[in-house]
């Protein structure tokens, strides 16, 4: 059917009526505390929902005329006693059923999979069931459900651009990263006034910065102090740029700050965050037509949703970021993609289509670099490869074979990206102790304590913690009292 030719494109959607109920319901919270206490009142219900305030805002607007039933759970215990139609929607029955969609809004029987993992739904993909408006054909992923309609981009740049419209509050937030715009941008008789070439250098210079401290300390000390320059970027997109090109540069360095600060979010535990600033990239993304950077959204939308354990979500932002990707001509990038899609696969415990993407992606990377490689990607290499191959072992069992391969990625690391190298052997002590060797085990996790004093984690300190619990029975081993002394003495999170 989403192949048919026979679609009715002399039938528009109807005119969306705002959803005047559920803005009284709202109060005088704002759409993102709002979509704050939805995220809460899911977690109450043990119901997992992705909210923010552009969500709301859709449904506000009437875009969203039936919420899927894992948001209808969650209003109707935010709301007791009320029905869907009290909270302003429309019956379900009203958008249920062959003819309530049309072809454009059939599912791409591409990207479906017969196979379901355990904790998904069969609408973890979808988290908005029902809205006006088609979708562009090729549009394989999109949490947000983004519209490619110029109307939009004055929407999207409001939500984004909240904390103001000048290059001088832009250039005052940037102090947290000890970057500066030049003087005549913070000069303070200035009005509002269009970025130029200084601003948008200024702007990438902070996401190399950020993702340079990253590398070397990882994410938990830096993720608070890297927001400031992300509101500071879209305060700069909101000003505006004298010339196309300018103004190309900022929203892709937007786009790259906000993947980066996501990431910060993603690496430091707080999954609903990085979500958000992802989808803030994709966003960003859509409306400048940028497909390099939806290639990047997607791609650590994909790692997202393998670690907060959506693997579904993972494969199919992995096929959505291969499919942006395949005209920028970086066969590196399409094999970072190809191993964010098995790990996916992975985690749906598919261990062919595991075994398929990684082909995929070791034959890709022995293309070699080439100028089309995007800047971000310096992480990417021999050590790299070997990492995530070693992830998707460990995740299907294969304790012996990820042990080998997080050993290589450990040999092969540059000592420059500390944070990897913690990750990488905080990996390999895991898959040892998993395939039965403590002493190996916890003379690994000990060489990661060692390297605490430079990196600070959560990602690292949460594997730790499991390997902990696995070598407990093993105290007696060679080494793993001395670890796990050490590791009992580490200062817990508050």
């Amino acid at each position: 059917m989403a192949s048919s030719p026979m679609t009715s494109s002399s039938q528009s959607p109807r005119p969306a009526r705002p959803n005047l109920a559920f803005r009284r319901l709202r109060g005088q919270r704002s759409p993102g505390e709002f979509a704050a206490a939805v995220r809460r009142a899911a977690r109450e219900i043990d119901e997992q929902v992705s909210c923010d305030a552009r969500y709301i805002g859709r449904v506000e607007a009437g875009e969203i005329r039936c919420p899927n039933y894992a948001y209808e759970r969650v209003f109707l215990h935010m709301f007791p006693g009320r029905t869907l139609t009290d909270l302003g929607f429309v019956p379900r029955s009203a958008v249920r059923g062959r003819g309530a969609r049309t072809v454009e809004e059939a599912p791409d029987p591409h990207t479906m999979s017969p196979m379901y993992a355990p904790h998904e739904t069969d609408g973890a993909y979808e988290p908005y069931d029902t809205t006006y408006g088609s979708h562009e054909p090729n549009d394989r992923y999109d949490p947000h459900e983004i519209d490619d309609q110029n109307h939009e981009e004055s929407d999207v740049q409001r939500r984004a651009f909240m904390s103001g419209g000048t290059a001088t509050m832009a250039a005052a937030s940037l102090g947290p990263i000890g970057l500066a715009f030049s003087g005549a941008a913070v000069a303070a008789d200035r009005s509002v006034r269009r970025a130029g070439e200084a601003e948008a250098g200024a702007l990438e210079e902070a996401v190399r910065k950020i993702r340079l401290l990253d590398d070397r300390h990882g994410a938990d000390g830096l993720y608070r102090r890297a927001s400031a320059p992300l509101r500071a970027a879209y305060a700069l997109l909101d000003a505006g740029a004298a010339r196309q090109a300018t103004a190309e540069r900022l929203h892709t360095g937007a786009g790259e700050l906000a993947i980066s600060v996501g990431w910060l979010a993603h690496d430091s535990g707080r999954f609903e965050d990085a979500r958000s600033h992802y989808a803030e990239a994709l966003a960003t993304a859509r409306v400048a037509g940028d497909p390099a950077l939806e290639a990047h959204a997607f791609c650590n939308t994909s790692f997202l949703a393998r670690d907060a354990g959506r693997p579904r979500e993972a494969v199919r932002a992995a096929q959505a970021a291969q499919f942006a990707a395949r005209p920028l001509g970086s066969a590196r990038l399409l094999s970072l993609l190809s191993l964010r899609e098995a790990g996916g696969w992975a985690g749906l415990a598919d261990r062919r289509g595991c075994e398929q993407a990684l082909t995929r992606a070791q034959a890709l990377y022995g293309r070699g670099p080439c100028d089309a490689d995007p800047e971000w990607m310096s992480f990417y290499g021999d050590a790299e490869l070997a990492g995530l191959e070693a992830q998707c072992w460990s995740t299907l069992g294969d304790w012996s074979r990820a042990a080998h391969q997080a050993r290589r990625a450990t040999r092969l690391q540059d000592p420059h990206f500390t944070r990897n190298l913690a990750l990488y052997t905080a990996e390999l002590a895991d898959d040892l102790a998993r395939a039965g060797h403590p002493d190996e085990a916890a003379a690994a996790g000990l060489r990661v304590l060692d390297l605490l004093d430079e990196v600070q984690s959560s990602r690292v300190q949460t594997m730790l913690a499991g390997t902990a619990r696995v070598l407990l029975p093993h105290r007696r081993a060679s080494g793993v009292s001395d670890f796990l002394e050490r590791h009992g003495a580490l200062p817990r999170p508050a």
